[in-house]
């Protein structure tokens, strides 16, 4: 389902960053005449696919989508490309059979046996788990393994290329090394005939016609002269971006700050190519809940498994949309946030303006063509409803949700009958375990006595609003200026936390005569 066309003008003009992506990438295909326009991404084969993944394929598929609405007459492709070329660095520590990779190390990942025994390979099984990945969220994407380009000969004439202007290559990489280094490097990584291995050895450049370099072996001394051709050889990563690039005529490829330096450096051996370097933009990377770089070897983010046990994928989406070039925290903490601000965009959608429509986080999510209908009960609401009613299952907030908003069922409203497993899942594992119910100071107990007063004079049927009206009215009556202080003792006296969605809104959905009884539980010291 793509964007309605109608709105093509607005994106010439929109500030959301995936069109002033997608412009960028339109002017570079228009101003090289090519006829498509080519989008990569990028994966090391070593490992699973994660939270990273998901963000850098649902940004890529953003701007995708832009430049599809910008020029629909040109087709567009997005590669998703596997580096299963790559040595075996080490032994991962979380494969059964470990110690049996041991003998295939420095080989390339798609001659490593496959530890779980399901593929011909250990690169095949993580291949196949990065496609499984990609399709669960329904992807539109073309995988390539580097193995399969660089033996099937894909390569070759960019590979020539390379070697035709090898000294160009050195003469931009090797004032980016350390001495030792630069005395022994070579873009070109030689496959060992006899061990496998992918060599990193010094080489000579012997016929740039014939495509043969020279190495010394390094374990028998023998001179050996080899094809960089049909797998024989490998490039190093930053050589092999450039070829890549230059090889796909890759027209738009986004990446990680800590990339930026090296995008520069494939950028500069793209020249020297002849070529054209991709576009693209530099995103900032994740922060735990120290506000400390994650790493996936210390383990200190979340996983994309454990975002999607608590909250539905376009929360997810709507994370990774915003302001992609912050470093923003991630952790479990942000993800009721992240859901309600998804509702939130969703239900005032259909209110904007055309042009407005394309700014908003919603277009980008579902590509123009967001859900029509929304909620009517905010997540946080929910996981309030949860903890003041101690359900432990959804039969129970369906009750509460059917008198606060009658005609609403899981049928009619299959998002919120979804919120409802998620906010259980979440409050049991994130929420109950940090309760911490207070007794009220004398000034509290004044203030919780007239709210209670004032409650029980209003209709049983009473909105939200009404309701807030009258906690407002009674935080100021004793509160003076602090109406947050007023709200933090709500939270901290009757639901046992520091925060919390409108109170009103709350007792609205959870019924005026239970949170009349809440009160006066708080105020008899019964739920400490």
């Amino acid at each position: 389902m793509s964007a309605p066309t109608h709105l093509q003008a607005f994106a010439e003009t929109s500030k959301a960053w995936p069109f002033e992506e997608a412009r960028k990438a339109l002017a570079r295909v228009r101003k090289l005449g090519r006829q498509q326009a080519i989008f990569q991404t990028g994966f090391g084969a070593s490992g699973l696919p994660h939270i990273g993944t998901f963000g850098e394929v649902a940004r890529t598929t953003m701007v995708r989508q832009a430049f599809q609405l910008l020029a629909p007459d040109i087709p567009t492709r997005l590669i998703c490309f596997s580096d299963d070329m790559d040595g075996l660095r080490k032994v991962p520590e979380n494969v059964p059979n470990g110690e049996q990779l041991a003998p295939y190390l420095e080989q390339p990942l798609t001659s490593v046996p496959d530890p779980f025994g399901t593929h011909d390979s250990f690169g095949a099984h993580n291949n196949a788990k990065l496609q499984s990945f990609l399709d669960a969220f329904d992807f539109d994407y073309e995988f390539v393994s580097a193995t399969q380009m660089y033996r099937s000969g894909a390569f070759d004439e960019t590979l020539l290329r390379v070697l035709a202007n090898y000294q160009k290559v050195l003469d931009i990489i090797l004032p980016t090394l350390g001495e030792e280094r630069r005395q022994t490097y070579s873009p070109f990584l030689p496959i060992c005939p006899d061990t496998g291995r992918v060599l990193m050895v010094p080489i000579t450049p012997v016929d740039g016609v014939a495509g043969t370099v020279r190495y010394r072996h390094p374990e028998t001394g023998e001179n050996i002269e080899t094809q960089v051709t049909g797998g024989a050889c490998k490039l190093q990563w930053k050589a092999d971006w450039a070829m890549r690039w230059t090889a796909l005529d890759i027209d738009y490829e986004m990446s990680g700050k800590d990339l930026s330096e090296s995008v520069k450096l494939s950028g500069r051996i793209t020249q020297a190519l002849g070529a054209t370097p991709p576009e693209g933009f530099s995103y900032e990377l994740f922060l735990d809940e120290n506000g400390e770089k994650i790493s996936k070897s210390r383990g200190n983010g979340i996983t994309i498994d454990e975002w999607l046990s608590y909250a539905p994928r376009e929360s997810l989406s709507l994370y990774m949309f915003q302001n992609p070039r912050k470093a923003k925290r991630l952790f479990f903490d942000i993800i009721p946030k992240a859901v309600d601000e998804y509702l939130t965009f969703l239900d005032k959608y259909d209110a904007l303006e055309d042009a407005q429509k394309l700014s908003s986080p919603a277009f980008h999510i579902h590509n123009g063509q967001p859900p029509s209908q929304g909620t009517p009960v905010t997540f946080a609401l929910l996981l309030n409803l949860v903890s003041a009613s101690n359900a432990e299952n959804k039969d129970v907030l369906w009750g509460f949700i059917d008198t606060y908003a009658p005609g609403t069922t899981a049928q009619t409203h299959p998002l919120l009958d979804g919120l409802t497993d998620y906010a259980l899942t979440y409050y049991r594992d994130f929420v109950a375990p940090k309760k911490s119910y207070r007794l009220a100071s004398d000034m509290e107990r004044v203030a919780l006595s007239d709210l209670l007063a004032k409650l029980q004079a209003l209709p049983s049927d009473s909105d939200g609003e009404s309701i807030q009206t009258e906690i407002y009215a009674v935080g100021k009556a004793h509160f003076d200026e602090n109406l947050r202080g007023w709200f933090q003792a709500l939270y901290e006296i009757l639901l046992g936390q520091s925060q919390g969605p409108r109170f009103g809104s709350f007792a609205a959905l959870y019924g005026l005569q239970k949170t009349c009884a809440l009160i006066e539980a708080g105020l008899n010291d019964a739920l400490v």
